[in-house]
């Protein structure tokens, strides 16, 4: 019997399907150990993100840049979140 063109496209394509799954591990998430139970790094990650995002607002207040910087909200979020990215990074071993 003669094979149509498509299935055996689609059988030579069914492998590519599950490239992007490449980058599941089996070793599970980044984690740490606090007071003897294990706690998800991304956690620490964001609170430490959110305490960044705290701290520019203290600094924008005392030096006197909230009258200069518009848009408070997003700078002092946009900062929180390069902080808690760059934690994330330095902590996984990626920066």
């Amino acid at each position: 019997m003669k094979q149509r063109t498509g299935s055996r496209f689609a059988a030579a394509c069914s492998p590519l399907a599950f490239m992007p799954l490449t980058g599941c591990a089996t070793r599970g998430a980044p984690s740490f150990a606090l007071f003897g139970a294990y706690f998800p790094f991304w956690l620490l990650s964001s609170v430490t993100g959110i305490a960044g995002a705290v701290v520019a607002h203290r600094v924008f207040v005392a030096t006197g840049w909230v009258r200069a910087v518009p848009y408070q909200l997003s700078v002092c979020t946009a900062i929180g979140v390069v902080v808690g990215v760059l934690v994330w990074l330095s902590g996984t071993g990626q920066l």
